[in-house]
């Protein structure tokens, strides 16, 4: 498999011969008002550039997963950009609807049985964020890849750690984790996704795994930097199993 880190938690993996796009947000650098009550209210959305071009992004792509609607991970850019025929993978009914009143005609929500081109497309849960701010936070999902040709890859999606992360790495014994890692808040609430320390409590449920934290430093209300987070694997002597990609990086496994 190869995982390329694109922006935010917008990454493209090719698994198993079929190539993914997942949590498409394409906007062009400060397209949308800042987060309100959050960070950075000087800044426009997204705070930074796509490393290469959304051609080169869609390029080839078989398939896009969809964890929530939030526009940070399904913006008009990619609805604009994507191709109104492509398979649509969506968490549920209510989210199918959107999309396809959006113009495309091919979307299917996830179940924990999906396959997908002979791939195993397992949707798992997600709280995006704890206590209050969950019921406006709002519902959301991850997803578990698994193939005989592959190792298996666990998608967190926007969640905090919590017992059924820990679930799902017990059930799939994930060997790739990708963890939305930028502890972002608003000024009020708590994280929304994961901070370092749900990043340590990943490593210690899955020690062998190797952990891609993304969803950093693209949007206002982040809060946790790649170079805290590197700073904090290397203090807890995990660095070698927690990766902080640069936007564009990629990893091959």
């Amino acid at each position: 498999m190869n995982i390329q880190h694109i922006r935010n938690a917008t990454i493209v993996v090719e698994y198993a011969g079929k190539k993914f796009l997942i949590d498409p947000m394409l906007a062009e650098k400060g397209a949308y008002p800042p987060f309100p009550n959050a960070p950075r209210q000087d800044q426009n959305n997204p705070l930074v550039s796509l490393p290469t071009s959304i051609e080169n992004i869609i390029q080839d792509i078989d398939a896009v997963i969809v964890t929530h609607l939030h526009p940070d991970h399904w913006d008009d850019a990619a609805k604009e950009a994507l191709p109104k025929e492509i398979k649509i993978f969506s968490q549920n009914e209510e989210d199918a609807t959107e999309i396809r009143n959006a113009g495309f005609q091919n979307v299917d929500v996830l179940q924990e049985d999906t396959v997908f081109e002979g791939i195993e497309l397992i949707k798992t849960k997600g709280e995006h964020g704890r206590g209050e701010i969950l019921k406006m936070a709002g519902l959301v999902c991850g997803i578990v890849f698994k193939h005989s040709s592959e190792k298996t890859l666990y998608v967190a999606g926007d969640t905090v750690w919590y017992n059924a992360v820990q679930e799902v790495i017990d059930t799939h014994k994930p060997e790739i984790i990708v963890v939305n890692a930028g502890d972002n808040q608003f000024l009020v609430g708590g994280s929304l996704v994961m901070g370092k320390d749900d990043v340590y409590e990943v490593h210690k449920a899955a020690p062998n795994a190797k952990i891609i934290a993304v969803h950093m430093e693209a949007i206002n209300h982040w809060t946790l930097s790649r170079e805290e987070l590197k700073n904090f694997a290397n203090e807890k002597g995990i660095s070698s199993n927690v990766l902080v990609p640069d936007d564009g990086e990629s990893y091959t496994y």
